[in-house]
């Protein structure tokens, strides 16, 4: 039997992505009412310009006092869409205290502080729920803490950012330069205005961290991802690429240590195998590998941002909180029994693909070889050509710490035989 009385929803940011929350909750009314057991009424909607047109939201429902909105006491779930740290903090956390369970999108604020918002929901017995702050609307968080949690996840990895997926594409694709396809990236919408937050992996660096926390059941905050943007990338090293038959990706990529005993997040541009499901994603679209012990292999893929498919994952955490609501139960919170260390980037395994400009004479081979050897990574293939007196010396390692890779290079730039290190990119996927 369904219950009459409607459960009460505040939406804090009526923009792109919470005008289409609440369209969809109106039009949808009585789906979502039979699938949650008892009807949701939208009761409040906290925005920054309350004199701009929200077609389809009763002008009474439109406040600019947020704060007042989640200290009602009447609101059952609150759907945080604002973005950014403050205030979006103070303001779930007092949601909580008022009895409000809370749905976010908010990537960076569970990135920084989820596990203070973990306990201030526990605290209060509410839920917290956040599908739409990953990959918008492939279901992701879900199934890594319910569906997997009888499993042991030993590595993520995906293109978790649809702008820097974007402008890769065209450049592998169209050889473009990174600042034309940026260009297109913007013009298309693809690109804000100030692109830094996407290009330089911030946006994917804050994923990361949540990605990781869940997969290995230990804290991983924002300030323990490594992070490395894209906007180095060249044409040159799309064709070192193609040449290894590979692309090029910025990935997330959260891993596990053999030992078991630490894990590591990261975010840097990488080269992978075409033969990789991920070479195949294309334009803005988002797509997440999972490898597990007993699962396998899984891959995750569709549309990773936008209205309308970060809506889809802001509704279906609705969804599941209500329900919670009307059971008076909730769902899964924090879980970070494992308390794994997190190591830096120095103690990752990982290859390198290193283009030297080099004098074109005899013995510069011999010399880079020994620097190498004296840093004991191993060389898997050199490709040399040299042409008036000056040459390119591309050089693939095998696997080894990245601290160890790093140095390698360092001494490198010091032989008076090279000229400069053209370029320096990481080879993931195999």
């Amino acid at each position: 039997m369904m219950r009459t009385r409607p459960l009460k929803v505040a939406l804090l940011g009526c923009g792109v992505v919470g005008s289409e929350v609440a369209r969809i909750m109106t039009t949808h009314a009585d789906d979502l009412a039979a699938r949650i057991g008892a009807p949701v009424e939208l009761a409040g909607v906290a925005v920054r310009r309350p004199d701009k047109v929200r077609e389809g939201i009763p002008a009474e429902l439109i406040t600019t006092d947020a704060t007042a909105l989640v200290k009602r006491g009447d609101i059952d779930v609150i759907i945080e869409v604002i973005g950014g740290v403050e205030p979006a903090r103070t303001l779930i956390t007092t949601a909580f205290e008022h009895g409000a369970s809370v749905v976010s999108a908010n990537k960076a604020l569970l990135a920084q502080d989820g596990a203070a918002l973990y306990a201030a929901a526990e605290k209060n017995g509410q839920d917290l729920y956040y599908e739409a702050a990953v990959a918008g609307a492939i279901p992701l968080i879900r199934p890594l803490r319910e569906s997997l949690a009888g499993d042991k996840i030993n590595r993520v990895m995906g293109i978790v950012n649809g702008t820097t997926n974007f402008i890769l594409d065209k450049m592998d694709t169209s050889g473009a330069g990174y600042s034309e396809a940026l260009d297109e990236a913007t013009a298309l919408g693809y690109a804000e205005a100030d692109p830094t937050a996407d290009v330089e992996g911030f946006d994917a660096a804050a994923k990361a961290a949540i990605l990781a926390g869940i997969a290995f059941h230990t804290r991983v905050r924002l300030d323990d991802v490594y992070r490395e943007g894209m906007t180095e990338v060249t044409a040159a090293d799309f064709a070192s690429a193609k040449q290894m038959g590979c692309t090029i990706k910025l990935l997330a990529i959260c891993e596990r240590a053999a030992d078991g005993g630490s894990v590591t997040a990261r975010v840097h541009p990488a080269m992978i195998p075409l033969s990789h499901p991920l070479a195949s994603v294309r334009e803005a679209y988002n797509a997440v590998f999972v490898e597990a012990d007993a699962a396998g292999q899984l891959m995750f893929y569709g549309p990773g941002a936008g209205g309308a498919p970060t809506a889809s994952a802001v509704l279906g955490d609705l969804v599941a909180v209500c329900r919670n609501k009307l059971n008076e139960a909730n769902g899964p919170g924090e879980s970070a029994y494992t308390q794994l260390p997190v190591s830096s980037m120095g103690e990752v395994v990982t290859r390198y693909h290193i283009s030297l400009d080099v004098a074109d004479k005899p013995g510069v081979l011999a010399q880079v070889a020994t620097v190498f050897a004296e840093h004991g990574v191993s060389i898997d293939t050199v490709r040399q050509q040299g042409k008036d007196g000056e040459a390119s010396l591309v050089v693939v390692t095998h696997r080894a710490p990245d601290a160890a890779l790093s140095g390698t290079v360092e001494a490198l730039r010091k032989l008076d035989t090279v000229r400069g290190v053209a370029s320096i990119m990481r080879v993931e996927g195999e």
